[in-house]
């Protein structure tokens, strides 16, 4: 599988990554599809000490354990909760961000992190707080490198201005353009993105839209109304697809910019790891076509975090 420079860093990460809050909480079952991932080619995982309270870092953590040199592990920060309390509550603070990283590491049974970054972030927050967190971290080599996840552009901004992130992780697709009005400030500054929601809660796939969820049909998708949606795929499969899943299309879309490092896809089953693969390899997006997708999509802006 072909790999991307990840930021100014000296990691490459392979296009596809996987997602790994999809796995569930079955190790048996966690570990084919995070062996199907490896025999793809897959090199680049993605979790959060939030998801299912620490025990996907824990199931990552065993079933990784021994081949830890030759990938790159991404978890998050800034979320603090406590075992077996509902709920959690938003903490960028230095002294969460550095206890929280330890609790990370005895998860994923590592001595440190490739790509530690903060999950979320407010322009409230004490930025200069946070950032000077994960500087000290990356000096006592527990990580790596760090960056955000944010959909937020006014806190993109600041962490672009004010600190040394090497990537942005976003919710991107062709139904959700909205991030690339960030983009040329990131290349400007080679700063990666790492695209999450590339299939768009599966309306970017063969999935029949009688299969989509009861919100999607009664609230359609963003900026898109149910009817709008099924217009657009309708216009895909007789103008564009020829053959080839939606799928492909959504993800050679995203991968078109070269801004984007890697797609985030998340998968349950060595099936879903399989045919995200296959589709990676299916489409061949021309220039042509790819203005077409742009002239049939809705580029708007985020009306909030401006």
């Amino acid at each position: 599988m072909n790999k991307r420079q990840l930021g100014k860093s000296d990691l490459y990460v392979s296009e596809l990554s996987l997602g790994c809050m999809s796995l569930g909480t079955d190790v048996h079952e966690a570990q084919k599809t995070i062996e199907a991932a490896l025999d793809s080619g897959i090199n680049y995982f993605d979790t959060a000490d939030l998801y299912n309270e620490g025990l996907n870092e824990e199931i990552i953590g065993k079933v990784l354990k021994g081949k830890r040199q030759d990938l790159i592990l991404a978890t998050k920060t800034g979320n603090r909760f406590e075992k077996g309390k509902d709920g959690w509550s938003w903490d960028p603070s230095k002294k969460h961000i550095q206890t929280a990283v330890k609790d990370s590491l005895r998860r994923l049974q590592t001595d440190y992190i490739d790509l530690y970054q903060l999950h979320g972030g407010t322009i409230e927050d004490n930025i200069d707080e946070t950032i000077e967190a994960f500087e000290e971290l990356k000096q006592e080599g527990v990580i790596r490198y760090y960056g955000i996840s944010s959909i937020r552009p006014n806190v993109i901004r600041e962490y672009v201005k004010r600190s040394s992130i090497i990537n942005i992780m976003i919710q991107y697709s062709l139904l959700d353009r909205r991030p690339e009005e960030v983009f040329p400030l990131l290349k400007e500054h080679q700063i990666s993105v790492v695209a999450r929601g590339p299939i768009a809660k599966g309306i970017l796939t063969n999935r029949p839209f009688s299969q989509m969820s009861n919100s999607i049909q009664q609230k359609g998708y963003l900026q898109y109304s149910y009817k709008e949606l099924q217009s657009l795929r309708s216009s895909f499969e007789k103008e564009l697809l020829q053959g080839r899943p939606m799928q492909a299309v959504a993800l050679q879309y995203c991968l078109s910019s070269p801004v984007v490092a890697s797609v985030v896809a998340g998968a349950s089953s060595p099936t879903q790891v399989r045919d995200n693969v296959k589709a990676l390899h299916t489409a061949d997006l021309t220039t042509i076509e790819l203005q077409w997708i742009k002239d049939q999509t809705k580029k708007n802006l985020y009306e909030q975090h401006r």
